[in-house]
């Protein structure tokens, strides 16, 4: 090992299988196919980052190398070859960074220089990292020579993107999957590595720096770096100031925040988000951790607080469990799905902060909505809430959509709200009630009405996807008048005394009608040139032209 190096998760990288933490059933079985002349033409390494890939491989091919018997392998006093390719300079074992070298013509190189022998080493061995950046043509050309190599070569394949990498490819290799190292295993490896360093670093901030790793080593050394970095002589490393570097809030402020929305009271709950604010915290970090918190109030009956998750404390478990027996299920599902769509949100909003603000009173409002005596089956009228294209992201000036967002889409109308839009309605005594069952009753409404505005965007800009009893799904169009869903909302209330769901959507619908009859005219145009008619008009009068044509419906509109 080599006692220079300064960063930690180079200065403590295991150098044989006894050192690797978490991934012991990986170790023992590589060590038995070893140990019993039982070595697999290629091993293919597969996890997170930062859980041994690399490692793993470079420990494989010192065991198949090392001077010394197996087992008397190398720990201290490396041999020659040992020695090489721990410092990644063996002539006969060749690291290779797939993300740089992509190309078929790398590969081919590659299989030219296996050859040849190994030139001291007992294996000739190739250690291909990031593997799944090969090209397909590079992935093609190794097959062969994965598949049957010579006896003295071997392959180590690393990979974070197992789905990349073509089942030809994975079939021939021996895989193995490392997973994240548990909370547990990880503490007692950084609070050894602490130890070593002398650092005066408190169990608490120790482990959110292993929660904060997810399960990365790599990752947990490197935050243990940034904290003995920050520390003065004779000081502590305490949570407090853990959370401040990593960027961490305490988990009992969410915890608040969740209780103060069911109770309804807007102003403690941005109070205290402001408070979370200020810490620094950034508004997609909060969402996380509300994700997170949102999932234990869901899951918390079949969770355990035990020594290897450092998530909660026993406190924040007992408060959380006490909590949840007091909020609905479907309410907890419904909050899980507006802060999802509020994550995608954020990209397209200037200020994140007041956008968080707004989800917040959003979800003060839902809870007040699903603690009435509506079943959840009703909520969604109640909700009234419309889907506005998504992954396309028409470009819109600022005003467009101000405009799209006071038609009611994306928002959230509790029942006060509701009671009000429907008095601005207007209740005519004896009005006849129509039926609407297609988009076709709905223009004949519009000309028995008299809206003639309406029934020419119906015709001229709407794509219709998809027309169903009270509700009815268009493409977004920008030609679409800015008060067109609002007008027509209120229209079909009006004539039908119901509730209809305009729906925006991001899918292609059908041409519009006024599209349909430009096209029908288009064609009869063409096909009137090569009618018998007009070329025995052009007989007796060659310089004749049509320049327009007139469709005439039947008596059955045809």
């Amino acid at each position: 090992m080599n006692k220079n190096l300064k960063v930690l998760s180079l200065k403590y990288r295991p150098q044989v299988f006894q050192d690797l933490i978490g991934q012991d059933i990986v170790a023992e079985t590589i060590i038995n196919s070893i140990k019993f002349n039982k070595v697999p033409n290629a091993y293919l390494f597969t996890g997170i980052r930062g859980v041994g890939k690399t490692t793993i491989a470079r420990i494989v091919a010192k065991s198949l190398n090392c001077e010394k018997d197996f087992n008397n392998i190398c720990k201290a006093d490396l041999c020659e070859n040992c020695k090489a390719i721990s410092n990644s300079n063996h002539i006969d074992v060749l690291e290779m960074d797939a993300a740089s070298k992509t190309g078929v013509d790398d590969v081919r190189d590659l299989i030219e220089f296996s050859r040849y022998g190994p030139t001291t080493a007992k294996y000739k061995i190739f250690i291909i990292d990031e593997v799944h950046m090969l090209s397909k043509q590079a992935f093609n050309a190794l097959l062969k020579t994965l598949e049957e190599p010579p006896e003295y070569l071997k392959f180590i394949f690393a990979t974070t993107e197992i789905k990349k990498i073509p089942v030809t490819v994975i079939s021939r290799c021996q895989r193995f999957d490392l997973r994240r190292v548990k909370s547990i295993e990880l503490f007692e490896f950084i609070k050894k590595i602490k130890e070593k360093e002398k650092g005066k670093i408190t169990d608490e901030a120790l482990k959110l720096i292993v929660k904060s790793s997810e399960g990365s080593v790599r990752d947990a050394l490197s935050l243990l770096d940034r904290a003995l970095i920050s520390l003065e002589e004779g000081e502590e490393f305490n949570l407090d100031k853990a959370k401040k570097i990593f960027g961490y809030f305490d988990k009992s402020q969410l915890i608040n925040l969740f209780h103060l929305i069911f109770l309804g009271k807007e102003k403690d709950v941005l109070k205290v988000y402001r408070s979370i604010f200020d810490q620094g915290i950034e508004p997609k970090i909060f969402l996380s951790d509300f994700l997170e918190i949102l999932y234990y109030f869901k899951n918390i009956n079949s969770l355990t607080i035990d020594g290897n998750n450092f998530s909660l404390n026993d406190e924040e478990y007992k408060l959380i469990k006490k909590l949840s027996n007091e909020i609905e299920q479907n309410t907890l599902l419904l909050f899980w799905q507006f802060t999802v769509k509020t994550l995608g949100e954020l990209d397209i909003v200037s200020n994140q902060n007041l956008s968080i603000e707004m989800f917040l009173i959003r979800l003060i409002h839902l809870t007040k909505i699903n603690n009435t005596s509506e079943n959840t089956e009703n909520l969604e009228n109640k909700l009234y809430v419309k889907d506005v294209i998504s992954d396309e992201k028409p470009t819109l000036k600022n005003d467009e959509f101000s405009d799209l967002n006071n038609k009611t889409i994306g928002q959230i109308k509790n029942i006060t709200q509701e009671k009000k839009l429907d008095e601005s309605y207007p209740k005519e005594k004896n009005v006849k009630e129509y039926s609407i069952n297609s988009f076709k009753e709905l223009l004949e409404t519009c000309i028995i009405k008299k809206e003639v505005k309406l029934k020419y965007e119906l015709e001229k800009n709407v794509n219709l996807v998809s027309f169903e009893k009270q509700r009815i799904e268009i493409s977004f169009n920008d030609d679409l008048d800015k008060e067109f869903i609002k007008v027509l909302s209120s229209k079909l209330y009006e004539w039908t005394k119901q509730r209809w769901i305009i729906t925006l959507s991001k899918e292609k619908g059908s041409p519009s009608i006024k599209e349909k009859e430009i096209y029908i005219k288009k064609n009869i145009f063409e096909k009137s040139k090569d009618s018998i008619i007009f070329k025995k008009i052009l007989e007796n009068f060659p310089d004749a032209e049509i320049t327009d044509v007139k469709i005439v419906k039947g008596e059955n509109n045809e």
